[in-house]
């Protein structure tokens, strides 16, 4: 692979994660970073990022770089993916791709006017686990579907006084856990069983009406509880149940929540066959649950030996090394770094395509919640 140059705007919690995972992959170096604020100078001169601009569009316009990476708040996903295209940079977005499907569709055509790659971080199928579980599949051993359950459950909001961007619906979206983590739920689902969700029936719950904001805030952090404070109001919702069908006719199940106490990062997904059953349990990354009925069930372990073939490319350590979400991370973007200038093999990154739909399925889950009905997910052409 040729040297590439990156430039990650963004430079939060999920921007610095990118630049962690980015100098991982071999030929691959950070040139730049933009940020509006500018105590992200000095952040960036002691991390060894050779250049820092407060406007990213000044650094579209000065550096030569080959990929850029969108690592703002939601609300700016639409604008500045739009820049980095038509500056005909590589784009590897966080999700969600834009906050309406609209703007995700004009994206796509855009990316492939201009012939650039054009990836979303849905991470987690890039778990060594969840291509086992793909691989599973594709092989046969399940047989049929029978059952699917999947829940991601985390405790963060579950305080009237935890706030972030994400509940205010201008930054945030008008949907917050299901566009946040049940996105996550729907692309492992879809990627592990190569089928689209068609239609969805969700209700959504929200915890408080108002929740205290005391000023500056950040992803997973601890508020200041001290001084004044604004009551915003909560237009989104705190977590959903979720009924959905897959293309093939199968009816599953999930259940998102923010306000779950000790639940941290639980994504778990569960997939029953009529010849075995697998669950994966984020928490617990590199290890797979099979479950059998005329047999005794087993937990394999993410090494070379235990798991097929179509995995085995995303094990980068020896077995008993546990692999996380940072390893998920990175093997995402090597796959996107790889696809440039590579040849016709699959690419396993997630790409504005399946960012699109997925902004349509969360979309059918807001009307569907607010409707009360099954709500069908269209095809373009429709």
């Amino acid at each position: 692979m040729k040297q590439i140059k990156t430039g990650v705007i963004g430079l939060g919690f999920i921007g610095r994660k990118h630049i962690e995972a980015v100098r991982r992959i071999p030929g691959a170096e950070v040139a730049a970073g933009a940020d509006p604020d500018p105590a992200m100078e000095e952040w960036c001169r002691k991390n060894g990022i050779a250049r820092y601009y407060k406007d990213y569009k000044e650094m579209l316009r000065k550096e030569d770089l080959d990929v850029i990476h969108d690592c703002t708040p939601n609300h700016m996903h639409y604008e500045v993916n739009s820049e980095i295209l038509k500056a005909g940079r590589h784009v590897y977005s966080e999700k969600p791709l834009t906050l309406e499907s609209a703007g995700s569709y004009e994206l796509c055509m855009l990316a492939k006017e201009k012939k650039r790659r054009a990836g979303v971080n849905f991470n987690y199928r890039n778990n060594v686990m969840v291509q086992e579980m793909k691989g599973r599949v594709l092989s046969g051993r399940l047989g049929e579907f029978a059952h699917i359950q999947l829940e991601y459950l985390q405790d963060w909001l579950l305080y009237d006084t935890d706030f972030d961007w994400r509940v205010r619906k201008d930054t945030g979206g008008a949907s917050r856990a299901v566009a946040d983590i049940g996105s996550h739920c729907f692309d492992t689902l879809q990627y592990v069983t190569g089928e689209k969700v068609t239609a969805v029936y969700a209700r959504f719950h929200r915890q408080y009406p108002f929740r205290k904001c005391y000023g500056k805030t950040g992803t997973f952090s601890e508020n200041s509880l001290i001084g004044d404070y604004e009551n915003v109001p909560v237009e989104n919702e705190d977590g959903a149940m979720i009924l959905f069908r897959l293309e093939g006719g199968m009816t599953g199940s999930l259940v998102v929540s923010q306000v779950c106490a000790g639940k941290k990062n639980g994504l778990k997904v569960f997939l029953g066959g009529t010849g075995e059953s697998m669950e994966w349990n984020q928490e617990n990354p590199d290890k797979l649950w099979i479950g059998r009925r005329d047999a005794g069930n087993e937990v394999i372990f993410a090494g070379q030996q235990y798991v097929t073939e179509y995995a085995k490319p995303f094990i980068t350590l020896p077995n008993g090394h546990p692999a996380g979400w940072t390893d998920a991370l990175t093997n995402g973007m090597r796959e996107f770094y790889s696809s440039i200038g590579g040849s016709g093999k699959e690419y396993r990154y997630a790409t504005f395509e399946e960012g699109y739909y997925m902004n349509k399925i969360v979309e059918a889950c807001i009307e569907s919640s607010r409707q009360d009905c099954w709500v069908e997910i269209k095809k373009e052409e429709e």
